[in-house]
């Protein structure tokens, strides 16, 4: 088994339901259990063009057989059956899944890289994180140095 880190958000509809929605189902996954979860955080969106509704974010710590690509794989699964459509870089949704470490792995290509190229820039994902590894070290990846230099004032625990 290997542990693995997804980040979630949404904007769209019942957002509390969205994210257990999506928690369920990735719980529901073969080989997959998940062993910790974040608090929920309502964040302003960040890096948009459109005018969106605030987000609701979290991050969950799982173990699983999957490869890392077919792990992300089921994610977009999962997106797609939630309701998913992507019209627009950054636009509004239902679920956004994203794989953002896993344990021993690093890769980068066109479909995955790992640990996600955003993570020290986004509070709505450090902070979550920090719930889930408070010594800033998760799977391997030191934040803490990030975790100080990103804003969390909009970060708000719900």
């Amino acid at each position: 088994m290997h542990k693995a880190v997804l980040g979630m958000g949404t904007n769209l509809g019942k957002r509390e339901e969205n994210i257990r929605a999506a928690i369920h189902a990735i719980e529901l996954l073969p080989d997959t259990t998940v062993i910790s979860k974040s608090n929920l955080y309502e964040t302003k969106p960040f890096d948009v063009t459109s005018q969106q509704g605030d987000y609701l974010n979290c991050c969950i710590c799982l173990l699983t057989e999957f490869s890392p690509k077919v792990l992300l794989g089921a994610c977009l699964g999962v997106e797609a059956a939630m309701g998913r459509e992507r019209k627009e870089w950054h636009g509004s949704r239902i679920i956004d899944i994203d794989l953002l470490l896993y344990e021993g792995e690093t890769n980068s290509d066109k479909e995955l890289v790992l640990p996600h190229p955003q993570i020290f820039k986004r509070a709505f994902v450090l902070v979550p994180l920090s719930d889930i590894f408070p010594n800033k070290k998760a799977l391997g990846l030191d934040f803490a140095a990030a975790f100080d230099k990103v804003d969390c004032t909009e970060v708000t625990c719900i």
